[in-house]
């Protein structure tokens, strides 16, 4: 394509990578897996490269990939007339069968509108025909998919691999019949996971709040049950892994080495929708991890899940893995890790090709705040953490914490401050004592919290914007030591992450108007602009705020046509043990009952 030559970062429009896959443009079955992001970005989604190679091994089935192209690209294409097209076969998605959407961050939904729109697909689900592709969209957003309602013919809920199987074996059928749009949507309405949003009514209360969803048909279940996937070791993981032409976020070999959570930290909506816990064995960990060396010839292995260290196996695993890497050179990170379980022996198998960088995520800056969200650690396992790293030879590491967190106050904001200068004034004493380690670095890294669908804390009040900008400077002011680096992410993207995070379908008004008026990659600090944004809701009549409120427990959610798996009763539970302080064991522990007992292989206790 001659427009490649007047953008930048060509290679990541190209395709053609080591270890894409290119079919017959008369497979049965024309999949667009969509990353509502950049390349870069997209290309280091762990999801993605699981379901485009699952899927690639039907026969009937092709998936190619599709980013949302980077602004020059896409003046470019407007210019050329070429419309959006799948990486692999470079024909328009407008004529695949399916155009499927990753969810992994609100604000990149007007990404999605403006790559249908380059793709020339109708943006509203009620504006497609029969001849048009079904728009679809699974991930961790869309445990609320109600914002993107208007937008997706149907959602995924829960795990994928499992699920696109029984679509797509429906879909070939049903091809193959010649029957209606709605008649598919019918027979996969039937299948666990499956969410057809227009086959659903919503009536809102005077006050605005949801009153309730009725299903429109008698074969549309009340609630959409979340899909788990039981056996980890069975399921499709790829031996191969794309290798991209142009550098990337996460640039390595990438070992998923369970799934779930057992810690319950309440701000955290990854370790409730991902519940229960499933691991992999160690064997299929070791056997992926070969084939993956000699199919991608990287020279890193990430052993990634929500909590590394928690791996039950992780002694045996990472003995046997560094027998495999150290030979060949090949370096193994540990990201996620505890500061309550790091030790010596987990520090000298990181380093022990190169250096990897080590963070530590205390989560807040006091002892109070820490049981009001569960972290279940303190600040001692902190500074035992960070001796053996400074004593080991580190010179760095990276601390991340929240800020507007329910009950915070401000001690408890400059709390962070405080231990952060904790951890450098450990590193001046071991310095001290002899080791002979060079200068050191402190990050100290400081995001606001989101109420999110799915946690303790779904009902809170989200912190407005001059609150968020206080507790930042509270922390900035009370850094004293040149050594702490200190970062913080714009309060009013936060802001505007939490009204999407639990907002309604009313919403997908103020996105249409939002692309209109130009808003995309949102995400991006260059491209933001909140003042656009209020724009946006100005002309939808609706309030912002709104949605930024406190919940009452018996208020209807707009996401309470999903089912995790985990009960209200449990998040409310434990919302009130939040506030009177008290803390929950993790479920090896001790089972706090969150209703998935039976399928995380613990027994509750009682």
């Amino acid at each position: 394509m001659n427009i490649l030559n007047k953008v930048q970062k060509a290679a990541r429009y190209t395709g053609g990578e080591l270890n894409s896959i290119v079919k017959d443009k008369d497979t049965k079955i024309r999949f667009a897996f969509c990353f509502p992001d950049v390349y870069e970005v997209g290309m280091s989604h762990l999801g993605m490269k699981i379901l485009y190679h699952g899927l690639n091994k039907r026969e009937d089935t092709w998936v190619e990939r599709v980013f949302a192209p980077w602004v020059d690209m896409q003046d470019e294409m407007k210019k050329a007339g070429v419309p959006l097209y799948g990486l692999e076969s470079k024909d328009p998605i407008k004529d695949f069968d399916f155009v499927g959407f990753t969810l992994q961050y609100e604000m990149s939904y007007t990404n999605i509108l403006s790559m249908l729109d380059l793709a020339g697909i109708p943006l509203l689900s009620a504006d497609r025909g029969e001849g048009d592709s079904f728009v679809c969209a699974g991930g961790p957003c869309a445990y609320n998919p109600e914002p993107l309602a208007d937008f997706c013919d149907f959602f995924l809920i829960g795990e994928g691999e499992e699920i696109w199987n029984e679509v797509l074996d429906v879909y070939s059928k049903w091809k193959d019949d010649g029957l209606s749009r709605f008649e598919f949507l019918k027979q996969i309405a039937g299948i666990e996971g499956i969410y057809v949003p227009s086959f659903y009514d919503v009536s809102y209360n005077d006050d605005g709040t949801v009153k309730e969803y009725t299903p429109k048909y008698g074969f549309v279940p009340k609630t959409v049950k979340k899909r788990i996937i039981e056996d980890m070791d069975s399921v499709d993981y790829p031996e191969e892994m794309i290798v991209p032409f142009t550098e990337i976020v996460h640039d390595r070999i990438m070992l998923e080495l369970f799934r779930g959570c057992i810690r319950g930290c309440r701000f955290c909506q990854a370790g409730f929708i991902y519940r229960p816990v499933r691991e992999r064995s160690a064997d299929r960990l070791c056997d992926l991890a070969c084939k993956l060396i000699d199919s991608t010839g990287y020279e890193e292995i990430s052993l990634t899940s929500l909590s590394t260290s928690d791996y039950t196996d992780l002694e045996n695993l990472t003995n046997r893995l560094l027998d495999i890497t150290s030979e060949k050179k090949i370096n193994m990170a540990l990201p996620s890790l505890r500061v309550d379980n790091f030790s010596a022996g987990l520090m000298q198998k990181i380093q022990s090709v190169r250096k990897s960088s080590l963070t530590f995520a205390p989560e807040a800056g006091s002892q109070r705040m820490r049981d009001v969200i569960n972290k279940n650690v303190t600040e001692e396992d902190l500074m035992r953490s960070v001796s053996i790293a400074f004593e080991g030879g580190w010179t760095s590491v990276k601390l991340y914490f929240m800020i507007g967190l329910p009950t915070e106050t401000i001690d408890d904001v400059i709390g962070i401050a405080k231990l952060s200068e904790s951890v450098a004034d450990k590193y001046y004493e071991i310095k001290k004592g002899g080791k002979g380690i060079g200068r050191g670095r402190i990050t100290t890294s400081v995001s606001s919290f989101v109420p999110k669908p799915f946690t303790p804390f779904q009902w809170e009040r989200q912190n407005t914007i001059p609150e968020l900008r206080e507790k930042q400077m509270h922390i900035k002011d009370n850094i004293k030591t040149r050594m702490i680096n200190y970062n913080y992410h714009e309060s009013y993207v936060s802001v505007l992450e939490g009204v999407f995070s639990r907002g309604d379908r009313r919403l997908g008004k103020v996105l249409l108007n939002a692309h209109k008026l130009g808003c995309q990659f949102d995400g991006w600090d260059e491209f933001f602009d909140y003042d656009v944004w209020m724009q946006a809701f100005e002309q939808a009549g609706i309030d912002s705020a709104f949605y930024a409120r406190a919940r009452s427990f018996d208020e209807v959610l707009p996401w309470d046509v999903i089912d995790c798996g985990v009960t209200k009763k449990f998040f409310i539970d434990e919302c009130k043990k939040a506030y009177n302080e008290k803390t929950t064991p993790n479920c090896r522990e001790k089972c706090a009952g969150c209703g998935l007992m039976g399928k995380c292989g613990v027994k509750q206790n009682g």
